[in-house]
């Protein structure tokens, strides 16, 4: 079981704390929401965990399968609604791969992808749509 101590520092902010490393993050609340947009929002965290999570476990994957996705990229877009609450409404999380391998290794890959558990514990009403792009940088 993991332990991250948080801490309402003020304004809007926190800072979290992982309980076996020390580690520290920090969050603001974001400009759109009464914050001042210093660090990442809460909200952002998410789209960090799931694209994290994600490239990690093709990194396991690669491991598996005896090749290197070192380089490869991932960029989160986070839109949220309004109403009827504020909530992420959808994330789409877009992959660049410096190579490109055969069909049955890219399908390896983007299973892996979809087996991430930050993926498969946000809600289902939040839109996630994966594009990956292989042999760029």
């Amino acid at each position: 079981m993991a332990q991250i101590d948080i801490i309402y520092e003020g304004e809007l902010s926190t800072r979290c704390i992982h309980g076996e490393s020390g580690a520290e993050i920090f969050t603001d609340a974001p400009k759109d929401n009464k914050g001042k947009g210093r660090q990442f929002s809460p909200t952002d965290l998410i789209g960090v965990a799931l694209g994290s999570c994600i490239l990690t476990l093709m990194g396991i994957a690669a491991d598996n399968l005896k090749i290197d996705i070192k380089g490869a990229k991932v960029s989160v877009a986070k839109e949220m609604q309004q109403a009827p609450v504020r909530r992420i409404a959808k994330i789409t999380v877009y992959f660049t791969f410096p190579l490109r391998f055969d069909p049955e290794i890219t399908a390896r890959l983007e299973k892996a992808a979809s087996s991430c558990p930050v993926k498969q514990s946000l809600h289902p009403d939040i839109v996630q749509e994966f594009i990956f792009e292989w042999g760029k940088s």
